[in-house]
């Protein structure tokens, strides 16, 4: 099983943290996104050797639980695996650790390998032979306890505001970056949500958006802090949609899987 997981170190750099002292959540998602890619790249299909057969990875979902977030100064590891490879999609776990090796959090993704000439997704179970089912990790072998993606629904969500795109949101793949997504979205919350910490978030991604794009940014309040967002781009084409769940006030960020 050793050979099928990998550790990615991280080490929290005050630039890398908000005002409460604890990691953007953006910042978290690139570490995670860097675990999937070194994971991938060591196995041969990595970004690089995919680019050279016109093909490549996309985020279709993510989703987050933190205990906690990590702290300034403060040495953390992901561990990242497989779980499971269909058709058109893998999924992909995670485990956030402290220095000590206990778990603070955990994460689940799912991911898209599409053709870069056609944007159309690719049949995994297929390509190179099928070779990506030899790295699965069973979740008896690795066990990932955080819910699974959830289901969106917009019934009476809110516009909120209006964002242009430009040359610092697009990532290699040509479109806007996913983890931009989740700072536009959290940048609509107000100051004392972060001082209660993050709990949940997830997204999922729907359709591609390009520099020059205006994203709109729609707001639904649920029960229980529970609030969706809607981005559209444009004269209305979804995005993508996020959850997120802050920790209740008593619990101050500590919280309980």
């Amino acid at each position: 099983m050793t050979e099928k997981v990998d550790t990615h170190e991280i080490f929290v750099e005050p630039f890398h943290v908000d005002f409460t002292g604890r990691i953007f959540m953006g910042v978290l998602g690139n570490h995670l996104l860097n675990a999937a890619g070194n994971h991938s790249q060591r196995r041969g299909w990595g970004i690089g050797a995919l680019n050279e057969t016109s093909h490549t990875w996309v985020l279709s979902r993510l989703s987050i639980e933190m205990m906690r977030m990590p702290e300034q100064y403060e040495r953390c590891s992901i561990r990242t695996w497989v779980e499971s490879v269909m058709k058109l999609f893998t999924n992909r776990n995670f485990s956030i650790h402290d220095a000590q090796g206990s778990p603070i959090g955990y994460a689940r993704s799912v991911w898209a390998m599409i053709d870069m000439q056609t944007r159309r997704p690719c049949d995994l179970l297929s390509l190179y032979d099928g070779d990506i089912l030899k790295y699965v990790v069973s979740e008896e072998d690795n066990v990932c306890p955080i819910e699974g993606h959830g289901r969106f629904r917009f019934r009476d969500a809110q516009f909120v505001r209006s964002i242009d795109t430009y040359y610092s949101d697009v990532d290699i793949n040509g479109h806007i970056n996913s983890i931009k997504y989740i700072e536009h979205i959290l940048d609509l919350f107000p100051r004392e949500s972060f001082v209660r910490g993050i709990r949940r978030f997830e997204i999922a991604y729907k359709n591609e958006s390009y520099m020059g794009d205006t994203l709109h940014l729609y707001r639904q309040d649920g029960a229980d802090g529970v609030t969706d967002v809607e981005v559209r781009k444009n004269e209305g084409e979804v995005v993508c949609q996020a959850r997120i769940i802050f920790a209740p006030t008593e619990q101050n960020n500590e919280t309980t899987l």
